[in-house]
C-alpha cells in the first residue's frame, strides 16, 4: 500500500530554480557560481547540524553568497549583490511538472504537506503563485525542528506534527541526500530524476524513480 502522507522537499524539487543563475549573471557574476553558491550553504546547514547545532536557511545563504562573491567584480555594491539574489526566491516558479503531479496525488487520496531547510514563507509564496497552496495541510520548516534534513529527528518532527508514523509516510525529493536521510529514518522514497543521471551507489536506494512529478501516482497506484 502506497504511503497515506507524501512529504515533499521544496528547493529544487518543486521550486524550478533556474532563474536564481539569471540572478547571479544580473550582478555581473558567473551564471555557474549559483551552484557553488547552492551547494556550500547546504554543505554548511548540514555541518551545523552535525555539530549539534542549527542555523536559519537565509542567514546561511547570506553568508555563503559573501564566500562565493569574494574576489567577484559585481556591478552594484555587494549588500546590493546579495539582496537581489535572495530576493529571487520570492519569484521562483514550479517545475512544469509539478501543477498536474499535485493534483493527481490529491485525487488518488493522499495527504500533502512540504517539508523543507528553508522557510515556511519561501514553500507558502511558491506554492500560492502557482495555485496549490489548498492542496497542502501543512508546510514544514526544520526551522521548528532544530536541526537540518538529512537528520533523522527531521524527519521524526514531520511526523509528530501530522500525527502519523514514518512507516506511513514517503518523501519525495530530488537530492539522494534526502532520499537516504529519510529511508534510514523509516520512510518511504521517492526520487525524481529529472536529468536522468546516475543514482549514488553510497546511498539509500529510493523505493520508487520517476522522470517527472507528473508520473508518480500512477508508479504508487497503477
Amino acid at each position: 500500500m502506497a504511503a497515506q502522507l507524501i512529504v515533499f522537499d521544496v528547493n529544487e524539487t518543486l521550486s524550478d530554480m533556474a532563474p536564481i543563475a539569471d540572478r547571479f549573471a544580473e550582478i555581473g557574476a558567473p551564471r555557474q557560481l549559483a551552484r557553488l553558491w547552492f551547494a556550500g550553504l547546504l554543505r554548511d546547514g548540514f555541518a551545523r547540524t552535525a555539530a549539534g547545532a542549527s542555523e536559519r536557511f537565509a542567514l546561511l545563504a547570506d553568508g555563503a553568497l559573501r564566500t562565493v562573491l569574494h574576489g567577484i567584480e559585481l556591478d552594484r555594491d555587494l549588500d546590493d549583490a546579495i539582496g537581489h539574489v535572495l530576493a529571487g526566491f520570492a519569484q521562483l516558479p514550479v517545475h512544469p511538472d509539478v501543477p498536474a503531479g499535485i493534483r493527481a496525488l490529491r485525487a488518488t487520496g493522499h495527504r500533502l504537506v512540504t517539508l523543507s531547510n528553508g522557510s515556511a514563507d519561501v514553500a507558502q509564496g511558491l506554492l500560492e503563485r502557482a495555485g496549490l497552496r489548498d492542496n497542502f495541510e501543512s508546510l514544514l520548516s526544520v526551522e521548528d525542528a532544530g536541526v537540518w534534513k538529512p537528520a533523522r529527528e527531521a524527519y521524526a518532527y514531520a511526523a509528530r506534527t501530522c500525527g502519523t508514523e514514518p512507516a506511513d509516510m514517503m518523501l519525495v525529493a530530488v537530492h539522494p541526500w534526502d532520499i537516504d536521510g529519510a529511508a534510514r529514518a523509516g520512510l518511504a522514497t521517492a526520487w525524481i530524476n529529472r536529468t536522468e543521471t546516475p543514482y549514488p551507489g553510497y546511498c539509500r536506494p529510493p523505493a520508487h524513480t520517476v522522470t517527472r512529478l507528473d508520473q508518480l501516482a500512477a508508479a504508487l497506484h497503477g
